[in-house]
Order: C-alpha cells, then sequence, then structure tokens
C-alpha cells in the first residue's frame, strides 16, 4: 500500500502511518456510496487515500448544502469529535470520486493522541482547515449571488476531478447549494450563452 498520499501540510512519520495502516480497515467504495449518514453513530474514523468526499449538511425539509470535500491525506473532522465524544453524526457524507478509504477504529484514535503528538497536530490542521472552509461557506450565502457560488463549486469540482468535463445533475447541483433545480438550470444556460460552460446530458465542461 501507498503510504505517501498524506498532503504535504499534513506531516505525519513513517511510524505513524505504519501503525494507522496496521490497525485500520481498508475498502473501497464507488462515486455516490453514502458512507456516513446524519444521526448515526461513529465507529470508526475515515482517511482517504484515493479519490474525493464530499460532507453534507441536510436540512429537516430535506434540503441539502455542500460543507467541504475530503481530499486524499485528509479526514473528517466532524467524525473525530463525533466518534471521541460518543455522538451522533451531525452530517452525510458520500463518495464524489470512487475512493480508497481507511477506517480507524474510534479507540485507536484516543490511543495515538498519547503515543504520537503529531497525530493530534494533524487533528488540528484539519480542524483549521474545515473551519476555513465552513467560513466561506457563510460568507458566500450571506455575501454572494448563486451565480457566483455556482460557478465557484463547478471550479472546485474541475480541480478535484483534474479535468474539464463534470458529470452531474442540475438537480444535485442544485442540492449541494441549498436552492432550486430551476434557478440552477436558468443560471447554467447564462453561464453556456456567456460561453463559460458548455451543457451536455448530464455533463458540464468548463471552457
Amino acid at each position: 500500500m501507498n503510504q505517501n498520499v498524506f498532503a504535504e501540510e499534513i506531516k505525519l512519520s513513517p511510524g505513524l502511518k505504519e501503525k494507522l495502516y496496521e490497525y485500520s480497515i481498508l475498502k473501497n467504495y464507488e462515486a455516490g456510496d453514502v458512507l456516513l449518514n446524519e444521526n448515526s453513530y461513529i465507529r470508526s474514523i475515515p482517511i482517504v487515500i484515493k479519490g474525493a468526499i464530499k460532507v453534507i449538511r441536510t436540512e429537516e425539509d430535506g434540503r441539502e448544502i455542500l460543507l467541504y470535500y475530503i481530499k486524499p491525506g485528509e479526514s473528517c473532522i466532524m467524525s473525530f469529535l463525533g466518534g471521541m465524544h460518543n455522538e451522533t453524526s451531525k452530517v452525510k457524507a458520500e463518495v464524489e470520486e470512487d475512493a480508497e478509504l481507511l477506517f480507524l477504529p474510534i479507540d485507536k484514535v484516543s490511543l495515538f493522541i498519547k503515543e504520537y503528538p503529531e497525530w493530534l497536530d494533524y487533528i488540528f490542521r484539519l480542524y483549521h482547515k474545515r473551519f476555513e472552509e465552513l467560513l466561506d461557506i457563510v460568507n458566500a450565502i450571506a455575501f454572494k449571488k448563486v451565480d457566483e457560488r455556482l460557478l465557484a463549486l463547478l471550479r472546485k469540482k474541475q480541480e478535484l476531478l483534474g479535468k474539464p468535463s463534470i458529470t452531474i445533475t442540475h438537480e444535485q447541483l442544485a442540492n449541494e447549494l441549498g436552492t432550486a433545480r430551476v434557478v440552477v438550470s436558468r443560471l447554467l444556460k447564462q453561464l453556456e450563452e456567456d460561453g463559460i460552460v458548455e451543457l451536455g446530458r448530464n455533463k458540464i465542461v468548463l471552457r
């Protein structure tokens, strides 16, 4: 297994990486698979080796909004906090791109904190990164128009997938933005007329 997937800004020693692989279970998932539902108890912490995971918040009326993506070398800070305090999940985690994940049992999370100071640093760095991303979401909802948020989301997906073509429906985009499908369809049509995107069947190409 490749143990060099952890992002440069999140440095883990070879010894800690070895322990992560020793105590974790490796699993593969396809895009669209749901890893964690809201109100579920968290028994293990996911660490992304390949692919990408999106973390979503769902309101009581069924509306959803994308909070952040989890990329290779990263984990979900919500899972850390919920699992360590034996609380149910406040978010849903879904596979954005075919993924390979390590699942570290909750009891090993506390053990690593005691034995490896860098593990605690890893958690704090993730917390800081997610906090900044959530602030960006709040600012975008409060101060940006939906068309700006839509284009920013498309560019983020393009960067995440590493290709100009994005396979997604208007309904999925609307859910991630927390708006209506008709609004997204209208804005995408305008972006196409402006020459910014090219629309296909469940596919969007950024020019």
